[in-house]
């Protein structure tokens, strides 16, 4: 683990980390405006298996791979499926809350760019869910698929998906759970400098098997997540690292002029040296050194 977050520098730009009190209230209003827009977006049932044909069909016509082919691989083990389960119902959230603590504590600038992608998917995927109610491949009997959450557990879905007041079962597309996946590895690999960060796409991949093998998504609400998340990495670019300003050197002081040095016990008065002023000519004439006391010349 040590070895995959492998700092970049020892110690975190602090001058970009902002306010912790703003930042919660921020990212905790964020995800109850989200939570509330896919309550409002729910209840379209009719609408939502009708996009859900259409989506089936286009897959078809795209030869995209069968969600039963992944879904059937799966299903051999019953200790494969219940891992599958739990990992789609546990590892979501968990997953993006410490990736972006860590982001806020060692990473800040990485952190503040996190949260504006992070805020741009999410809410493009709100305006999806609102304007594409979408039905989940478990639901679509044409799709012939089995709902694992239900029949091995866990799951976070109620049994009757129209009286579920806990999540829309009809927000399918996008797949936050694939977009939020992506930036996290793309957030870490960008954060970090360990040899080893690139084994964070793991975390993706796993992901788009789980939402799949589960029967929770579509290939399509994964591609559409990339799309989106790709879209919002060109409009945002991550903020330059603050550089510290140098200081200006003082100018040197002046020489203050030297006094003249008293007279030692003998009487002697040291003279100055100076160094005359070249002649017209340009010969510079040699230095002159001179002792004087009060008997004349030594």
């Amino acid at each position: 683990m040590n070895a995959l977050i492998e700092p970049a520098d020892r110690e975190p730009d602090t001058s970009a980390r902002p306010s912790p009190v703003r930042e919660l209230l921020l990212v905790v209003g964020l995800f109850l405006v989200y939570k509330l827009g896919r309550q409002v977006a729910g209840g379209h049932v009719d609408e939502a298996y009708r996009n859900a044909d259409h989506v089936w069909d286009f897959e078809r016509w795209a030869h995209l791979p069968d969600e039963g082919s992944v879904q059937r691989a799966v299903l051999h083990s019953d200790s494969l499926v219940h891992i599958a389960n739990t990992y789609y119902a546990t590892v979501h959230f968990p997953a993006i809350v410490l990736f972006l603590a860590w982001l806020y504590w060692r990473r800040p600038r990485h952190y503040v760019w996190t949260r504006r992608v992070l805020t741009a998917l999410t809410g493009a995927a709100l305006v999806l869910h609102l304007l594409v109610p979408l039905a989940p491949p478990r639901m679509l009997a044409e799709a012939h698929l089995v709902d694992t959450g239900q029949r091995f557990g866990p799951t976070v879905y109620a049994a009757a998906p129209a009286k579920d007041t806990l999540a829309n079962q009809f927000a399918a597309m996008p797949s936050l759970h694939f977009g939020w996946a992506l930036m996290i590895a793309i957030g870490l690999i960008a954060a970090t400098r360990s040899r080893y960060r690139w084994l964070w796409l793991l975390h993706p991949l796993i992901t788009l098997l789980v939402i799949v093998a589960t029967a929770n998504h579509y290939w399509l609400d994964s591609i559409v997540a990339a799309v989106l998340l790709a879209a919002a990495l060109v409009c945002i670019k991550l903020p330059a690292p603050k550089v510290a300003s140098t200081p200006e050197e003082p100018p040197a002081p002046a020489t203050a002029p030297v006094a003249p040095a008293p007279p030692d016990e003998a009487g002697a008065v040291p003279v100055s040296v100076r160094v005359p002023r070249p002649s017209a000519d340009g010969a510079r004439p040699e230095p002159v050194r001179a002792l004087a006391d009060h008997g004349g010349c030594r």
